[in-house]
Order: structure tokens, then C-alpha cells, then sequence
């Protein structure tokens, strides 16, 4: 995993901090010592800007365009495609689970973590699954129960915030949490300059050999080929594509590996 730079210039092992803070509250228990922490009160995730050599921010991550994420030894990828056969969504595969890594267009001041923590509740208990709020090494954690279980970590930067969707079963989802906050705490975000209306996604985009990969997998699939194995990439195996299952919330509960 990389080292970044911080905007006090301090190097940081990407690892996220002990979650001894962690406890269950109600779902509709959402009282300010709950506000999710800002990225500058944490070791990370950086912003683009806070180093000196932007290059610098692409050694050891994974870079999706507007994020850039560190990828577990482990680790393969799985993109979910819109309609239009965009990437909508890049998951991140571990033996424990799945966790993607998203960016929003946000205000300069905090504060859309929590409106988006309440609406993910509500709409997780709407849909019958269990929930909980819990504290995680950067404020605010909902959690959903059901079949599996669906966690979702925000944090927010200036003018970004990124929302951590950590998807398992429940026998493996704390260990799959260990997984995604390490990733999470060494991720880079490049919001960029253009302004956007609040919560708008941060586009994707999967470096070239990638693309080039799922754009054959896609051409042999339409034509009825077997897709053979792709090369792994550096640092990644080959991604996996499939179509995009992301809605609400519980959408994202149901849709363990697999579903």
C-alpha cells in the first residue's frame, strides 16, 4: 500500500484506526456525536491537492478516474455496467465480501454525510431489514441486516464526499469492514474543478487495459464466443463484468456476490 502525503505533509501508512469506538445505536438515534468526521480529521482519505506531485498519488492505488483506491493483495474487481454499457459501479472482490468506493459531488461544508446516513436508514427500514448506527473510525456507520449485510461508511472532503458500500455475509462482514477501511483511509479522491449539483456522482473510469478487456469480453458475449480468461493487470486481476443491480438501499443489501 502506498504512503500519501497529507496537507501538513505527514506520511501516513494507509491504515485505518482501531475501530475501538464502535457500538449499536438505534437507527432513529442520530444525535451529533454520531456526525460522520471530516477526511482532514483523519489519516485519510487525500484528496488530490494534498500532494505536491499528483503522480505521486497513482503508485500503489488503483486508479478509477475519481478515486483512487488501494487494492487488497487479494483483491479482484467486478463493474457493474448501466444500460449503456458505462461503468457504473467498481466493486472490489475479497474472499470475505465485496466493498466499492464511490465520490459525490458535495458543499464545502460537512454535513451531507448525515442527511444521506438518515435516508439510507429509513430507507433500509422501510424495506423490513434490521438497522443500526454505529461509530467507525470516522463517525457514522449504517448497517442492515437481512439475508446479508450492507454497511455504509461516509466521509467527507471539500466539496467530495465518499460513500463506502461494504456488502457481505454476516459470518465474514466484520472482517470484509477491516478490509474496506483499510482501503478507505488510503484512497485518493480527484473531485476536479467543474461544478457539480450536490450528491452527483463522481465519473468512473477504468484505466484503458481494463477497458480493453471488458469492450472483448462484451464483443465475444454478443456473438456467442466463450470469453476466455483475461490477463490479470498489475497489482489487480482482470475485472469481471456484469450489470448494474445498484437502486436503494436494500437493493444493495440483496445483492450479495453472487445475487
Amino acid at each position: 500500500m502506498a504512503l500519501g502525503r497529507n496537507k501538513d505533509g505527514k506520511n501516513t501508512d494507509g491504515k485505518a484506526k482501531d475501530d475501538d469506538r464502535a457500538v449499536d445505536a438505534p437507527a432513529d438515534d442520530l444525535d451529533d456525536d454520531l456526525d460522520a468526521v471530516t477526511a482532514d480529521d483523519e489519516d485519510g482519505p487525500f484528496d488530490i491537492e494534498d500532494f505536491d506531485d499528483p503522480e505521486v498519488a497513482t503508485q500503489g492505488r488503483l486508479d478509477l478516474g475519481s478515486v483512487l483506491i488501494p487494492m487488497p493483495a487479494d483483491g479482484q474487481l467486478q463493474v457493474e455496467l448501466n444500460p449503456a454499457g458505462v461503468p457504473a459501479a467498481i466493486w472490489v472482490l475479497t474472499p470475505n465480501g465485496r466493498f466499492t468506493i464511490a465520490g459525490y459531488a458535495a458543499p464545502k461544508s460537512p454535513g451531507l454525510w448525515r442527511e444521506v446516513a438518515t435516508e439510507l436508514a429509513e430507507s433500509l427500514r422501510n424495506d423490513g431489514a434490521q438497522v443500526s448506527i454505529q461509530t467507525g473510525p470516522w463517525g457514522r456507520e449504517v448497517v442492515g441486516s437481512a439475508a446479508g449485510v450492507v454497511r455504509f461508511i461516509g466521509v467527507e472532503g471539500y466539496r467530495w464526499m465518499i460513500r463506502c458500500v461494504v456488502n457481505g455475509a454476516p459470518e465474514t462482514i466484520d472482517a470484509l469492514a477491516v478490509e474496506a477501511r483499510a482501503a478507505l483511509a488510503d484512497t485518493v479522491v480527484r473531485r476536479g474543478d467543474e461544478p457539480m449539483p450536490v450528491r452527483t456522482p463522481l465519473p468512473v473510469q477504468l484505466p484503458e487495459p481494463m477497458a480493453s478487456q471488458l469492450r472483448a469480453a462484451a464483443a465475444a458475449q454478443a456473438q456467442g464466443q466463450q470469453v476466455p480468461d483475461a490477463e490479470p493487470t498489475p497489482d489487480q486481476q482482470a475485472p469481471v463484468a456484469r450489470r448494474s443491480a445498484q437502486g436503494s438501499a436494500m437493493q444493495q443489501l440483496n445483492t450479495i456476490i453472487g445475487g
